[in-house]
């Protein structure tokens, strides 16, 4: 058994206390926006798609050349522990992976307060089912939707994983079928009694509903994890937690060490084409296309 708990709840706090973990949060998120703005210049993008009727259910779609369609789509969900962050600063991967023949699509999502968790989790689905139905029209393979996210944008990475959903969308219930998690939070209890709370505003019964440890897949979806080595132990061993869990069950896991990065430059490793992390997406992507025999 894992533990991430933690003895004390001042623990907790600390080992989930992503901003603290770095000397200089804000040379972080900037990092982020110029990467993303370099990939935005440089790649055609469709920006602010409606996948919802909420102002916030907004989605910006990086297609690929025209003689690769329809292609795959990596739908990329930001962090910033569901309550800040946009997807105009989570586009650094798009260049890498339209070079490589896969599509990027960015979501913006209902932040918390103003939204729950639940309201978050269902807008997130619904951008899938968006891509899924629009697919001809922008070039997208229906059949080889990917999911990927950075701490919260990791745990909502995992409800897309999640069983049960698809039907009430109208969806196959592989509708994706692979993921990546990075710096994920897969067990949301530990954080009912922290500072995070203060936002997410769940009893633990319910934060264990809303939680991808709950609610694992039965088929065998691919998964690609990293943490940073430069992390928290909170945050490693949420990691650690779903990986054993995914093990346990058969399915498979590619684990991918970045020993050199910390919770926020670990997202930069996906904007270089050459990196581990971003070889072993697609990697992915390209087996899961060999095994449907495309």
């Amino acid at each position: 058994m894992i533990d991430l708990m933690f003895a004390t709840r001042a623990e907790r706090d600390r080992q989930y206390n992503a901003r603290a973990s770095v000397p200089d949060f804000e040379a972080s998120i900037g990092e982020y926006a110029a990467l993303s703005d370099a990939a935005r210049r440089h790649c055609v993008g469709l920006f602010d798609l409606p996948y919802g009727l909420g102002a916030a259910e907004r989605l910006d779609l990086f297609p690929v050349l025209h003689h690769l369609m329809p292609a795959p789509v990596l739908v990329f969900i930001h962090g910033g522990y569901w309550r800040a962050q946009t997807k105009e600063n989570s586009a650094l991967m798009a260049q890498a992976f339209t070079d490589a023949g896969v599509a990027v699509a960015t979501l913006e999502y209902p932040l918390l307060p103003g939204a729950t968790l639940a309201e978050t989790v269902r807008a997130v689905r619904s951008a899938v089912a968006w891509l899924h139905r629009h697919s001809a029209a922008h070039g997208i393979d229906p059949g080889r939707i990917y999911a990927c996210g950075s701490s919260a944008g990791g745990h909502l990475t995992g409800m897309l994983l999640a069983p049960g959903w698809q039907a009430e969308y109208g969806l196959p219930e592989d509708v994706v079928r692979g993921g990546v998690g990075l710096s994920g939070l897969y067990d949301i209890r530990p954080l009912c009694d922290t500072h995070i709370n203060d936002w997410l505003r769940l009893h633990p019964e319910q934060a264990w509903r809303l939680s991808p440890l709950s609610q694992l897949p039965d088929r065998p979806v691919p998964l690609v994890l990293a943490v940073g080595g430069e992390e928290t132990d909170g945050f490693k061993r949420q990691t650690d937690a779903y990986e054993l869990a995914w093990r346990e069950r058969g399915h498979p896991v590619t684990r991918v060490a970045v020993p050199q990065c910390n919770h926020f430059n670990l997202l930069c490793e996906m904007a270089e084409a050459g990196s581990d992390l971003t070889r072993a997406v697609l990697d992915m992507i390209e087996h899961d296309r060999v095994t449907l025999g495309g």
